[in-house]
């Protein structure tokens, strides 16, 4: 019986026994309990029997099933006969339909070590981590490649689009409850206010800086909700004399009447720019400040970072993310995984962030693995299936047989290489035959990591399978990756396949920036870099710095003076614009007053600096672009949200409009921020204004 029948039986009993109240009475119904007691039991019964029926066919199918499968998989490797993995002729055949649900993509090509198309052996690792829709290896054959593989975005589990529990109105200090007390009990709360979000020095010694995090503050905001537990908590918290009327008034707060201008996510900005102007009444306004920094403040840095990263080592690298160990806590991890992979990281191994963001997920083995196995002897399994012909072939015995072969080719004695990390490899290799990637450097390098990586590789070839490459994760990264590329060019020329020259090699070892820089200026042959912990952590900067600062109120604008001239507001609501050159790049970045024209290409303007008076120059541009969009208004996100991916290509797209000398790691040229003369001369006349004159006694 399905659940639905069995739903409908219940539905129908319990409509019975309705009625026969309402017709008979209550008299009449206690008059016959004991008939519709048992009459009841027997429907259970014969329930029980048909539910109990069905079960034990389903559990017999499902044995059925299994034993059908140990039969057909004991003697068989899951790649036996896949046509997505063929060395020659990989189309001659269609793939075999999937057998996992419809609703789920498997994606091996998001791991570090999938293996190429034949067609695609000699490209670089970058070339495969975006998957073609159309690629032979897009279903798989069996449901074990799924635990190599990733779920696609159209798995439809926790989204991206879903806020993080902890992101909520009490994610906020204590002081800014209490200002909303102090509005609200001089009915001062409904003034209409005006607060700039935005940072005073570019992080990293650089000249730009990239804004993220724009998501998950319209998410924050159209979730806005204080819950009957936060209003308990912050009544027992707050001082007893406050009003319940306050209470009241937090319970039915929304954030509907606030509108949100902001830069889109991804765009290049600078220190004083307002990256958004929050409008609305002063108390929610006001309440939003620490959510809305927390959320940006991070995820603009190390969305920054790795931009640095992507330009140190250039477009043609593979980078990717391993920094979850390291990440300071479980939701710094995933931001870290989300705005790396924005900033222009290829993937990532938090196996989390590629399920909630579709960012591509990567890994291979760790150090205990190798550790794992101490001689030949401990292999359990030593034969592999010919992928094409299905044919059990020795696999362990041509392991050795080709170490053999190729040691005088690399000048190592064969019997000299450690057996237990050769084990290990032959053990890898068995369970990821189109996946084989190892790690090399558990005992030494060259002399043992890397002849049972080739020699493992040539047998793979010999049952038709092909490796990925290597990991080096310690010792001199440039010398290492230029001596193992010698040897796969050794090798491949010895074992006349011209596809192991071009075997990938990832590197890892506590890389940063400056890494990658004296790499680039050694010479090296590395494809791809796994970085964590000063990617994450930001060693070099650990925060940015945004502030939220009030510029008006009720139409009067508002100013914060200092001795510190970095912490001078620009005072009232404000426009945003970009000029650019005739070559393209921007030129410099304007802002001006509320009411004031936009600048105009071809049309030359004075354009000043907002706090030094000697500091100015004309401008015509040949193109002006406005950054300000209306996000937020009405209860609603007034503007469509790009996805990770498009943001990621925005990215690039605004780095390079940029010109070489502000993007440079060693003394960057500053980029212009400029205002109007309108704008500077009002901001000087209220900054005078607010100064109070001095005596001199």
């Amino acid at each position: 019986m399905s659940h639905t029948e069995t739903s409908t039986r219940i539905t129908t009993t319990t409509t019975t026994r309705a009625t026969l109240v309402k017709r008979t009475g209550v008299s009449k119904v206690l008059s016959k309990k004991d008939s519709i007691r048992k009459s009841s039991k027997k429907r259970r019964a014969s329930t029980t029997i048909i539910l109990l029926s069905n079960v034990n066919k389903t559990k017999k199918n499902f044995n059925d099933n299994i034993q059908k499968t140990i039969i057909t998989t004991e003697y068989n490797h899951q790649h036996q006969n896949d046509d997505r993995t063929k060395l020659v002729d990989s189309q001659s055949q269609p793939s075999p339909p999937a057998l996992l649900s419809p609703s789920v993509d498997i994606e091996s090509n998001y791991l570090i070590n999938t293996s190429l198309p034949p067609s695609s052996s000699s490209q670089s690792l970058s070339s495969y981590i975006e998957p073609d829709s159309n690629s032979p290896f897009r279903n798989s054959a069996s449901p074990r490649e799924s635990l190599t593989s990733i779920a696609s975005e159209k798995v439809l589990l926790m989204s991206s689009e879903q806020q993080s529990s902890v992101v909520q109105p009490l994610l906020t200090d204590l002081y800014q409850i209490s200002m909303a007390y102090a509005y609200w009990k001089p009915n001062k709360h409904h003034e209409l206010a005006t607060f700039d979000l935005y940072f005073r020095k570019n992080p990293f010694g650089g000249e730009y800086t990239l804004f993220a995090g724009l998501d998950e503050c319209l998410k924050f905001v159209r979730n806005y909700k204080f819950h009957p537990s936060d209003i308990e908590y912050l009544r027992a918290s707050l001082p007893s004399y406050i009003e319940s009327e306050f209470y009241d008034y937090l319970s039915a707060l929304d954030m509907n009447d606030i509108k949100i201008y902001a830069v889109p996510e991804g765009t290049v900005v600078f220190p004083r720019l307002p990256l958004m102007r929050i409008e609305g009444p002063i108390i929610k306004t006001q309440l939003l400040e620490t959510t809305l920094l927390t959320l940006v403040n991070y995820a603009s840095l190390v969305a920054t970072n790795a931009a640095r990263f992507r330009s140190a080592i250039g477009a043609d690298k593979t980078l990717l993310e391993f920094g979850l160990r390291r990440a300071q806590g479980p939701d710094g991890g995933l931001s870290a995984s989300k705005y790396c992979y924005l900033g222009g990281f290829d993937g990532t191994s938090n196996v989390l962030a590629g399920k909630l963001y579709g960012i591509p997920i990567k890994g291979t083995h760790a150090h205990a693995y190798v550790n794992s196995y101490e001689c030949m002897d401990d292999l359990s399994q030593r034969d592999l299936c010919d992928r094409i012909t299905g044919e059990r072939r020795p696999f362990s015995d041509l392991c050795l047989h080709y170490l053999n072969e190729i040691g005088p080719a690399l000048k190592i004695l064969p019997e000299e290489t450690n057996k237990g990390e050769l084990a290990a490899f032959i053990s890898y290799a068995i369970a990821f035959p189109t996946n084989f990637l190892a790690l090399v450097d558990t005992y030494d390098v060259l002399k043992s990591g890397v002849p049972n990586f080739l020699a493992v590789a040539r047998a793979l070839h010999e049952c038709n399978y092909q490796a990925v490459g290597l990991r080096l994760d310690s010792g001199d990264l440039a010398y290492l990756s230029l001596e193992v590329r010698a040897k796969f060019h050794e090798v491949s020329k010895k074992l006349n396949l011209p596809y192991m020259e071009h075997f990938t090699i990832v590197a890892s070892n506590d890389i940063n920036e400056d890494t990658l820089v004296s790499l680039e200026k050694q010479g090296h042959s590395i494809d791809s870099f796994g970085i964590g912990t000063h990617l994450v952590t930001c060693q070099k900067q650990p925060a940015l710095g945004c502030v939220y600062k009030l510029v008006e109120l009720a139409g009067s604008p508002r100013i914060k003076v200092s001795q510190d001239i970095e912490k001078v507001t620009i005072p009232g609501r404000k426009n945003l614009y970009r000029l650019y050159g005739h070559d393209g790049k921007a030129l410099c970045d304007v802002l001006t007053r509320i009411d004031e024209s936009a600048p105009e290409a071809a049309i030359r303007m004075l354009s000043r600096h907002p706090f030094s008076e000697q500091k100015r120059a004309y401008v015509t541009p040949t193109s002006v672009k406005s950054l300000y969009n209306l996000y937020w208004a009405d209860g609603e996100i007034r503007y469509s949200l790009p996805t990770l991916k498009q943001i990621r290509t925005y990215v690039r797209e605004q780095i390079d409009e940029l010109r070489k000398d502000h993007k440079r790691d060693l003394n960057p040229t500053p980029y212009k921020v400029s205002v109007t003369d309108d704008l500077f001369q009002f901001m000087h006349k209220l900054w005078m204004k607010s100064v109070p004159i001095g005596e001199l006694e």
